[in-house]
């Protein structure tokens, strides 16, 4: 997905740049980059790839070279950057978070202009200096934001830092990703995790709304333009793929998903749906605090039957080779035998995507002698691919179980009636979650209810995105 973290102070912010971006690595997986203002003028910039290396292994030589009392970062999925921009609105870095559908139709309007673009070696364009194409044909760089927000198809979020040693953030037009404000003695910083401040010193000072565009400076920040009213705070945040001591809107991560967890176990207590099992488990990592909220509410011990090895393993998603995903995600996940054999498990984890590294899990938990495996999923079944984020490598919606198997129970006429699908309660989706369980090899399966994961979430459900379970903007 990506995230961006920046700093502006009366001292040397390189240090806090540099930590800043290394605590948003869960975020990206492909790229990453620094830069500061050089003093006189200009811009020290270091972009490496860290797909086999950490953050912190490629950047910390670049350190000396990276000093000065602004600067921003970044970790990202997909292009490098911060890219640096010259125009008429003068000198600036930029660095984006989201996804844009309409790529082709905006670079084809400006190449009808006459524009030129750098390729990358796929021969797309760096969406970075598309977006600053789009912010440079305006007067200046607030109703350049504004138009490039309006202009593209999907979601945008923006750090800009001017050559002057200005940070200018803009939250996305509808809210999806979080942008916050921290505070110390010597100046202000702008991150997604909150958390990532509060370990460098600084202070939770403000949380940017939808639309809303802020300039900081070493001595305070101003709105230049207004947030909406109207949000749509992606769920994912909470459920997935947000740090457990990150709060957003209010809510804290965790606290969340033990929420989550334990209102399953109450939902599937009054359903009559709670299996007789000797341990829950939570899938490691983001799985686990939905586990204990589940093992706490039901009564039933947690354990950890079994480890994830991390010292040496990259995150299973990142290769762009599924054998080799796969291969990770096997190597990573190492049983404990005397919490496996002949026990009976029930299982909980944040999501079932497409079930590719689940399904591994269940043959090694087969193999060293499990009795039965219960899954659930703190989430509904998600049927629709997400067109605001890019969080996701899915190329189609037929890659994700729950909709592959609407199409196989029904065909075409499944689509009509996504929607029962998803709704534990309905006729459909008892035959959706045992074909399911046939195909993976569960015991049984339950998802959490769309109004359980947003009884957890907890603020107003108008400010929620759920598209990726109800297919609704």
């Amino acid at each position: 997905m990506g995230a961006f973290f920046g700093a502006v102070s009366h001292r040397d912010v390189a240090l806090d740049v540099f930590f800043g971006v290394d605590y948003h690595s869960h975020l990206g997986t492909r790229r990453a980059g620094m830069v500061t203002c050089r003093e006189g003028g200009g811009f020290n910039r270091q972009i490496h790839s860290i797909e086999n290396t950490p953050f912190r292994t490629k950047f910390e030589h670049d350190l000396p070279a990276l000093s000065g009392t602004c600067g921003m970062g970044c970790i990202s999925d997909n292009d490098p950057q911060p890219l640096l921009v010259r125009s008429h609105l003068g000198l600036y870095a930029i660095s984006t978070v989201g996804a844009i559908a309409n790529t082709d139709e905006l670079v084809a309007r400006f190449e009808e202009d006459g524009h030129q673009f750098m390729a990358q070696s796929s021969g797309e364009v760096n969406v970075n200096e598309l977006v600053a194409a789009l912010i440079n044909t305006q007067a200046n760089i607030v109703e350049g934001i504004r138009y490039a927000q309006d202009s593209i198809e999907g979601s945008l979020t923006l750090l800009i830092m001017t050559e002057s040693g200005e940070l200018i953030a803009a939250r996305d037009a509808m809210g999806r990703l979080p942008v916050l404000i921290g505070k110390d003695d010597d100046g202000y910083c702008v991150s997604f995790e909150s958390f990532a401040y509060g370990k460098l010193g600084y202070t939770d000072e403000y949380e940017l709304g939808s639309a809303e565009i802020v300039k900081l400076t070493a001595d305070g920040y101003e709105t230049l333009s207004p947030a909406r009213d109207e949000m749509r705070i992606c769920a994912f945040l909470w459920v997935y793929y947000g740090y457990p001591n990150s709060n957003y809107e209010g809510v804290n991560v965790e606290c969340m998903r033990y929420r989550n967890g334990a209102i399953m176990a109450r939902d599937e207590r009054a359903a009559g749906l709670l299996p007789e099992v000797d341990y829950v488990a939570g899938m490691p990592d983001s799985g686990l605090p939905h586990g204990i909220g589940y093992a706490n509410e039901s009564g039933v011990p947690l354990a950890r039957p079994f480890v994830k090895y991390t010292p040496t393993w990259p995150r299973s998603f990142m290769p762009a080779n599924q054998e080799v995903r796969n291969r990770v995600a096997k190597m990573k996940q190492i049983p404990v035998p005397e919490l496996i054999r002949d026990k009976r498990l029930l299982l909980v984890d944040d999501s079932i995507v497409r079930g590719t590294q689940m399904r591994e899990t269940i043959d090694f938990l087969r193999d060293t002698g499990v009795s039965e495996v219960h899954m659930r999923s703190a989430c509904p079944p998600i049927m629709y691919g997400c067109k605001f984020l890019s969080f996701s490598r899915s190329r189609s919606e037929y890659e994700l179980i729950a909709r592959r198997k609407v199409r196989e129970l029904e065909g075409d006429e499944g689509e009509k009636h996504l929607d029962e699908y998803a709704d534990g309660r309905s006729e459909r989706s008892r035959c959706l979650l045992r074909s399911i369980c046939e195909e993976m090899g569960f015991d049984s399966l339950e998802y959490q209810s769309l109004d359980g994961m947003l009884e957890a979430i907890g603020i107003d459900r108008k400010k929620i995105c759920t598209y990726c379970w109800t297919g609704r903007d």
